[in-house]
């Protein structure tokens, strides 16, 4: 029988293993810090729980995670604008293709979140040392922290995509709230992580010497190898994210099985919200229905035929949820700066509109004068050359280039220039 080698498991963070030997490379073990664990189980733990995988993971992950907050941050921005905050109304794709990217990111997270934790799981077995003492007590409670944050935006983030909330807070403001304690304690956890991870990286995957990790000795079978830790870690990102970028890449839907949205919907284009649960089905179909438009201190109110009266024009924008779908259209209608203009002076402000709908929390929003003013700015009224589904915001809707569709308004009752 040949005898066992020793094997590292994981990081052990402020744990010096092994003094260094010549040209900088770790010397024989002298402190093994003891696991928490089963000597029969700690003594079969996998060559490939090791820091090469650890921290290349860990660097993909840290790629991710920085898309992850710049991309939300945006989204974020678009929907709740501070007054130094301007977002462009072209290219008309620009939203399309960042939140897009966010949620895409977010779901190939998920197995290399799942490698790098099974990579580092011997770490959180280490028996807590007096001799370190408070600084192994912060170092371990800010990898609590991360876990936690980054665990807590995937699953909520994940949950988002299909509409569910078995919670009670509100996802938006919760989950922009958390993007900052998680991003916060990524920039802390690669500080602190720095010189292992450029260590690791510094060398070949596979390479056999231990680099500061608690050396376990495994049995005479080896198991996998790191590398293919890696390769299965990296195709399982690119697995999931091809199968939910689909509702956002029209050429992958064929392939996209676990998007949430097919791009399939009513006219060709999919919906979040339909009139029946906005609770408008009757009003949007009523008779006596007039648009009421308010510019320059003058008011006036539209029917649908009056609408349909004025000069019509097209544009062709995509309708692009935080959900991460989204789907091109080509809508006609009345050109919002038109509307304004046959009503009274539009004056620059900032443009509210508001919806027949009174029981959800985007029921109204509101405009910023570069898409007010934009050519392809319309009350829409027909899509694909068919007057609205009362799904998709009949009798009239806001159709804006670059926004998200929370804030392309639906069955609009009023509109209204901001001072």
């Amino acid at each position: 029988m040949q005898p066992s080698q020793p094997t590292e498991a994981a990081d052990p963070g402020p744990h010096p293993i092994e003094p260094p030997g010549p040209a900088g490379r770790p010397g024989p073990a002298t402190e093994r810090p003891a696991l928490l664990l089963p000597e029969s189980l700690s003594r079969r733990l996998s060559p490939a729980r090791s820091t090469a995988v650890a921290a290349r993971t860990g660097v993909a992950l840290g790629v991710g995670i920085t898309i992850l907050f710049a991309t939300g941050l945006i989204s974020h921005l678009i929907q709740h604008p501070p007054d130094w905050f301007r977002w462009p109304a072209h290219p008309v794709w620009l939203y399309r293709v960042t939140q897009g990217t966010h949620v895409t990111v977010g779901v190939m997270m998920i197995p290399l979140l799942l490698v790098k934790l099974w990579s580092v799981y011997p770490r959180f077995f280490i028996k807590p040392s007096l001799r370190h003492g408070l600084a192994e007590l912060l170092e371990r409670l800010s990898v609590a922290v991360l876990i936690g944050a980054v665990l807590f935006q995937i699953v909520t983030g994940l949950f988002n995509t299909a509409q569910f909330y078995p919670w009670k807070f509100f996802f938006t403001t919760t989950h922009h709230a958390m993007a900052y304690v998680a991003f916060g304690a990524v920039v802390v956890h690669v500080a602190v992580k720095l010189p292992v991870v450029r260590q690791a990286l510094s060398r070949p995957v596979d390479d056999p010497t231990p680099t500061a990790g608690p050396s376990t000795e495994s049995v005479p079978h080896q198991g996998i190898s790191r590398r293919t830790v890696l390769v299965a870690a990296g195709l399982g990102a690119v697995v999931a994210g091809v199968a939910v970028a689909g509702q956002s890449i029209p050429f992958l839907r064929w392939a996209s099985l676990l998007a949430p949205r097919s791009g399939h919907g009513p006219q060709g284009v999919p919906i979040n919200r339909t009139a029946a649960a906005a609770a408008v089905t009757d009003t949007a179909r009523s008779p006596l229905y007039a648009l009421t438009v308010k510019v320059d201190g003058r008011e006036r109110a539209f029917s649908r035929a009056d609408l349909e009266a004025m000069p019509q024009h097209d544009s062709a924008l995509p309708i692009a949820c935080v959900e991460g779908w989204s789907a091109q259209g080509h809508w006609s209608g009345v050109r919002l700066r038109d509307l304004l203009a046959a009503v009274g002076e539009y004056r620059g402000g900032d443009v509210r509109f508001t919806s027949l709908e009174t029981t959800g929390i985007y029921d109204s929003s509101v405009l910023p004068h570069t898409h007010v003013v934009d050519a392809s700015t319309l009350i829409a009224l027909r899509l694909h050359g068919e007057d609205l589904a009362l799904d998709h915001g009949y009798p009239c809707r806001l159709i804006a280039p670059n926004r998200p569709g929370v804030l392309q308004t639906k069955w609009l009752k009023s509109i209204e220039e901001l001072s």
